[in-house]
């Protein structure tokens, strides 16, 4: 069926919808929206405008978003509140085009996801005694080149024209708003809007599949990449041949993110470390953490300190913060430190240490002080005041049946 027709088709909106609810995609504004969408039928008459060619989405709006702890910026697209959530349909839609993906790429995908990746890396045997090389495309979303892109999506998608043609004029538009005025750039696949993952995954779906054809150790997440070989030459060939695909697709590496692994050496990979098949925290995932950690303490801190605020309150603040982060109900599908870490982790290291940072920060919160007499305030207190020990919530899920619900 073409996009067009499916888009008009009630029963499809409404599969998306639960699809979307299942999962927990929806926060209660999302949710009223796209049910009054819904139940509007606003939807049937974008399809038909859209089909005969009358209506063509508005430009997007180009905005800076601060990297957190980093001072830098990156740049992201969106449009209005309805064409998002068309495109979001579309996403839903586009997942019929899965199979055309190698299974070497893990983003974005129904039922191929970043655990999976990681379980088959940390399963491969003798791992730990290849040679490695991972890598990071710089500002990737963005630097696709369009034009090749359109080839790459001519070929997938060879089924539905009119879907071909409208991603055409989408991609090609090269405007969008920024500070209230219309610029002409150059806009790649536009990251921030919701069918830029599908772009992203077919964009180096030739790399992915040459290397699963070579039956090689790769994995690659969205810009992130990495894989093993048996030697060192062998590893060679194969980072000259991601070099030269890249360059050819006239994207290039972040060469800060970039690095070569020896055998034994430790390495991380989408936020975890991996070490004689032992899967931790990475010491990146800490370092975000523990900037996070730092930043909201200080905060609650100022605002303890100007306002007269109990420590109760103020550390019942901080705790509640972070337990949101932390943990989640088993019920409902947010992306927290719990869905993500627990069901990959295999030892307890990096908890520990974001337990002592968080005990830390709490008793700086009450005395404003980093030194040993904060030990006043004791770990019973902390506690009380709604304080959740990590390491004791990892190895309460591991030992639980409901450990499965955290599965993707």
């Amino acid at each position: 069926m073409e996009f067009f027709l499916e888009l008009q088709d009630e029963e499809l909106w409404n599969e998306f919808y639960r699809y979307k609810m299942e999962r927990g995609h929806l926060n209660s504004r999302e949710d009223a929206s796209l049910s009054l969408f819904i139940a509007g039928r606003m939807f049937r008459s974008y399809g038909k405008s859209l089909s005969e060619g009358v209506y063509r989405f508005d430009y997007p709006t180009k905005s800076l978003i601060n990297k957190v702890g980093t001072g830098k910026k990156r740049v992201v697209y969106s449009f209005g509140d309805e064409e998002s959530m068309i495109l979001k349909f579309l996403a839903y839609r586009l997942y019929k085009y899965d199979s055309k993906m190698s299974s070497r790429c893990y983003s974005f995908r129904k039922d191929i996801g970043a655990k999976k990746a990681i379980r088959r890396l940390s399963n491969i045997k003798n791992i730990q005694c290849m040679y490695g090389y991972k890598l990071d495309v710089h500002n990737y979303f963005n630097s696709i080149d369009t034009e090749l892109l359109l080839t790459m999506l001519q070929d997938a998608i060879d089924d539905d024209e009119p879907l071909y043609a409208f991603l055409d004029c989408l991609l090609t538009a090269d405007k969008a708003y920024f500070n209230n005025q219309l610029i002409t750039e150059k806009r790649g696949a536009m990251a921030g809007i919701p069918i830029s993952p599908f772009f992203a995954n077919i964009y180096l779906s030739e790399m992915d599949r040459h290397f699963e054809e070579l039956g090689a150790a790769y994995a690659r997440y969205s810009d992130d990449i990495i894989v093993f070989a048996e030697n060192e030459d062998t590893l060679q060939l194969y980072r000259q041949y991601i070099l030269d695909t890249l360059e050819k697709l006239k994207l290039t590496i972040n060469k800060d993110k970039e690095y070569l692994i020896k055998p034994y050496q430790e390495w991380d990979f989408l936020g975890v470390e991996f070490h004689n098949h032992e899967i931790d925290v990475s010491q990146v995932s800490l370092t975000k953490i523990k900037g996070k950690i730092r930043r909201k303490a200080r905060s609650i801190r100022r605002w303890k300190v100007r306002e007269n605020i109990s420590d109760e309150t103020a550390l019942n603040r901080f705790a509640e913060s972070f337990n949101r982060k932390f943990y989640c109900n088993s019920k409902s599908n947010e992306l927290t430190w719990a869905r993500w870490f627990f069901p990959l982790l295999t030892v307890d290291k990096g908890l520990k240490e974001i337990d002592a940072y968080m005990q830390q920060n709490m008793r700086y919160i009450a005395t404003g002080k980093h030194n040993k007499g904060n030990y006043r305030i004791t770990y019973e207190m902390l506690k009380q005041f709604g304080y959740r020990n990590l390491v004791n919530e990892y190895y309460r899920f591991i030992s639980k049946d409901w450990s499965a619900d955290f599965d993707e």
